[in-house]
């Protein structure tokens, strides 16, 4: 295995909390690396955003799944960690129940991913100006 290259994606949030698609900015990355087979790596450098993978035709999709999340683990002032605010304290686990990483496979020089899936940054503390690790391995 060869290692393309360590790449940084600059992720600009505009609200509390938001999905944004990166699906198109890693594969003008594997392009960049000129990688026909190997492995793509994600990862989020912060405790208050994830990555996920889903659909991306509908948009309505990402509100649902930001309003089922909320749901689950909605914004209270009872968390025993409020360094910040409570918004802070519900998103570092959200962070943590959603993952912080993605690994995908390369092949015939395009992510491997299902027909509407997407790459997903999931916003949970913001706005905020963030960072999406990218690393890039052939073979």
């Amino acid at each position: 295995m060869t290692v393309k290259g360590l790449f940084t994606l600059d992720v600009e949030t505009h609200s509390g909390q938001e999905m944004i698609l990166l699906t198109d900015q890693v594969q003008e990355l594997i392009k960049q690396a000129g990688v026909e087979e190997g492995l793509c790596f994600l990862f989020v450098p912060h405790v208050t955003a994830a990555l996920t993978i889903n659909s991306y035709l509908d948009p309505n999709t990402s509100l649902d799944l930001v309003d089922e999340v909320d749901r689950v683990i909605p914004t209270r002032v009872d968390f025993h960690h409020i360094l910040d605010t409570p918004a802070d304290a519900s998103a570092h686990v959200k962070s943590s129940l959603i993952g912080s990483d993605l690994t995908l496979i390369i092949h015939a020089g395009l992510l491997l991913l299902g027909a509407s899936q997407g790459i997903f940054f999931w916003e949970f503390d913001g706005p905020r100006s963030r960072k999406v690790m990218v690393k890039i391995i052939e073979g």
